[in-house]
């Protein structure tokens, strides 16, 4: 059996928008949907909280939040298979919890009661960063979320992290039928390593072709296994995080892998998955390596 899409939601915009995308998502590939609530101090008797902790006249209860997401997947996809839960428990643990029976976790940009102006709330830091399986958080501009470049950016990084994005990134193009636009970022040191004295003196062409065939051996064996992918890669000087961001302006997705540790914190996010996460004008993907 298809493990599912879960979906992290709270009743804000941005999770509502996650909803959606994950939606369309699970169409494409074909795979239940699981929505998600988590809270340690929400009540779930169906009945609001009273007295000086009361939420404000506008909340809603659990169980009304999850049948209007349900309604909402049910309107825009009646056929998907759905499954709902509220847990109580805190956001982020639940959702690291169903990460682990799940293809893919989908959260929003930004939670109910974020600090305005956050540019990523803290639920879908964390879970992007210790999930043990995709995590997509959805945000970005209308031409991003609804997926009309027909494009998907990868970020190629170093081959401790890139084996499994590599992989995500070619099914998430085919069950798109869009192009992959995979990218690895080169730089000139201003100083040659010392455990590299071949390359001192090499004029900048050399660090290019270095990027170059890194990407080529990172994409080869999923370009033979789907040859259907009409991949365009590129080599571009400069901070693979500028790049990505830059090129991101034009993709409906874009993938990144992450290392994964040993110790509790799971997966190291570093200097690049933090700035897309941030800014990206469109979904981000953060696929862990497991291997």
């Amino acid at each position: 059996m298809a493990l599912p899409l879960v979906v992290g939601v709270d009743g804000s915009d941005p999770s509502l928008t996650a909803v959606d995308w994950a939606v369309d998502e699970a169409v494409r590939r074909g795979l239940p949907l699981r929505l998600v609530y988590g809270s340690l101090w929400e009540r779930y008797e169906g009945s609001l909280p009273v007295g000086p902790a009361a939420h404000p006249p506008e909340a809603v209860t659990v169980d009304a939040l999850l049948a209007s997401a349900a309604e909402r997947v049910r309107r825009r996809a009646p056929d998907v298979e759905l499954t709902t839960e509220a847990v109580p428990a805190e956001a982020v643990d639940v959702l690291l919890d169903e990460g682990r029976n799940a293809s893919v976790l989908v959260t929003g940009s930004r939670g109910r009661g974020q600090v305005a102006g956050l540019l990523l709330g803290s639920v879908g830091l964390a879970v992007a960063a210790r999930a043990h399986c995709p995590v997509v958080v959805v945000r970005g501009d209308k031409a991003g979320l609804a997926g009309t470049h027909e494009r998907i950016l990868l970020g190629v990084g170093e081959p401790a992290t890139a084996g499994d994005a590599v992989r995500f990134a070619f099914r998430e193009a085919e069950a798109r039928g869009c192009t992959l636009d995979a990218v690895r970022g080169w730089r000139s040191p201003a100083h040659e390593p010392a455990d590299r004295p071949m390359l001192a003196g090499d004029p900048a062409h050399r660090h290019e072709e270095e990027a170059r065939a890194l990407l080529d051996a990172a994409l080869h064996e999923a370009e033979a296994e789907h040859p259907s992918v009409r991949v365009r890669p590129a080599t571009v000087e400069g901070p693979a995080r500028a790049v990505l961001l830059n090129r991101a302006a034009a993709a409906d997705l874009v993938v990144i892998g992450a290392r994964r540790r040993t110790g509790r914190f799971g997966l190291q996010l570093g200097r690049v998955a933090h700035t897309l996460l941030h800014h990206a004008p469109c979904p981000v993907a953060v696929v862990p390596q497991q291997s």
